[in-house]
């Protein structure tokens, strides 16, 4: 049984004892009500007759028998009617409240009918009949689709959003969602609709600005802002197209593109490289080959094309000079992109580059272009920075059975940096054999814990096909043994 199964039943019991509805959910949080309609039916199973039925719900019928004897021995929020045997609510209103919350969720069909009828009198139960309107009996359905268009206004619509959409995925939750959008139309950008901008279900952002791209609710400045600092890419793609439908040939448009191009997010930007040539401006497309994202260089390269110009010649020019030290990192691998293999000989000069990043595009570059020369890559392996040595590493597990054991294994040793160990023990890995085991065994009680797990898993799943009857491999597969059961 899943946790808000769990959570649902719990809130079901605290319910039946007449608890206020406030203080069992956290009726903000969509999933509560969820969780609430399931944990009703998995508690129906096994205390049946504590859940009110339809000839309680209307008024035909006592407080289930157990409500009292939990109220009055749990909560105190009961007392007894003198001669009548029954117990009243001291709260009758709260506790009402709360039982019909539970009638909503009852697994007969009828009851949550009639629940549905003397709910409308209670505004805080409205989430319930949002879940039922998505019911899988129909006369159920049809009558919380009923209530739920006079019950729901804009302020009531931005409240509920969160769980209308979550209820939306569900089979027959399109109506709700419908509805929802034929509310919030009603709503200014600037009033109530402006907080489901910034809602932290991404899935309410998402359907506010769809709706107000749609509806042309925003200006296209304000959508290509949106686009450059949200966080979401399905609203950063939303709002960037929107906002770059206005942009033209012959018109002013830095509200729109500037914001894009300026983006830390690469899909804004790569849209607003991509706009540049319907601007009318493909020429500034070139200080964006160089770009951090392989996405907005490839949109760059395609504008640059399209305005006659190749870029390939252009990004032989930027690397042609090793030793400037202002060369854009995106200018190597931006090379290797859409270069030959003989552009290798203007990468390998990079590799002594003083700028880390330019280095380590040069090895990313070299790799692109399926070049690999180990002598040239290996003394990248001590590099300080861990960036190039991440890229010489992949660059050369491919020739790792070509490095000498002894250059790798002494790299293992505690007094190497961290990023260098690591990058050792990856091609030793991939060496596979007895030196593989080897490597492994001799890090299984290292102190560091990332290096000591991964040798575990080597050391686990070696297998010694080649070496078999070798007695230094049977030594350390015991060795490993031992040290893997003492949980080191």
């Amino acid at each position: 049984m899943n946790e808000d199964t769990l959570s649902g039943e719990a809130a079901a019991a605290r319910l039946a004892a007449g608890e206020p509805l406030d203080q069992v959910l956290d009726v903000a949080d969509p999933g509560a009500w969820t969780s609430l309609d399931l944990g009703v039916r998995a508690w129906a199973w096994y205390r049946p007759g504590e859940l009110p039925d339809r000839a309680w719900v209307e008024g035909r019928g006592q407080v289930p028998r157990s409500a009292g004897a939990w109220g009055r021995g749990l909560f105190g929020l009961v007392r007894q009617r003198s001669g009548s045997g029954r117990v009243e609510p001291a709260h009758a209103e709260t506790a009402i409240e709360s039982r019909l919350a539970l009638a909503l969720c009852h697994p007969d069909g009828r009851t949550r009918e009639a629940a549905l009828a003397r709910a409308a009198g209670y505004p805080a139960l409205l989430p319930l009949v949002v879940v039922r309107s998505a019911d899988w009996a129909a006369p159920v359905r049809a009558r919380a689709r009923e209530l739920l268009p006079a019950r729901l206004d804009v302020d009531t619509a931005v409240s509920l959003a969160s769980l209308i959409l979550r209820i939306g995925r569900r089979d027959r939750g399109a109506y709700g969602v419908e509805l929802l959008g034929e509310v919030l139309r009603q709503a200014s950008p600037r009033g109530r609709l402006a907080s489901l901008f910034v809602h932290p279900d991404r899935a309410v952002r998402r359907f506010a600005y769809r709706l107000a791209c749609e509806e042309g609710l925003l200006s296209p400045g304000r959508l290509a802002r949106t686009a450059a600092w949200d966080d979401d890419v399905v609203v950063q793609t939303l709002c960037a197209e929107a906002a770059l439908a206005v942009v033209r040939e012959d018109g002013d448009h830095d509200d729109v593109l500037e914001p894009l191009l300026a983006a830390r997010n690469p899909r804004a930007r790569s849209a607003g490289v991509t706009a540049l040539r319907r601007a009318g401006r493909a020429g500034r497309a070139r200080e964006f080959l160089v770009d951090r994202s392989a996405l907005v260089r490839a949109c760059a390269r395609y504008v640059v094309r399209q305005s006659g110009t190749e870029p390939l010649p252009l990004y032989r020019n930027l690397c042609a000079d090793a030793s400037d030290p202002a060369l854009p990192p995106g200018a190597a691998i931006g090379l290797a992109e859409c270069g030959e293999r003989a552009d290798a000989d203007l990468l390998y000069p990079l590799l002594t580059h003083p700028a880390p990043q330019v280095r380590a595009r040069a090895v990313a570059g070299l790799r692109t272009l399926e070049v690999t020369d180990v002598e040239r890559l290996r003394p990248l392996l001590d590099d300080p920075a861990p960036a190039v040595v991440r890229e010489a590493t992949a660059a050369l597990l491919p020739s790792a059975a070509l490095l000498p054991d002894a250059y790798l294994t002494r790299r293992l040793a505690p007094e190497s940096p961290r990023h260098v160990r690591a990058a050792a023990f990856r091609l030793l890995d991939a060496r596979g054999g007895i030196v593989r085991l080897r490597a492994a065994v001799g890090l299984l009680d290292d102190p560091d814990g990332k290096l000591r797990t991964r040798a575990a898993r080597s050391a686990a799943a070696w297998y010694p096909a080649a070496v078999s009857a070798d007695a230094e491999g049977g030594e350390l597969l015991e060795r490993a043994r031992r040290l893997l059961q003492s949980g080191c």
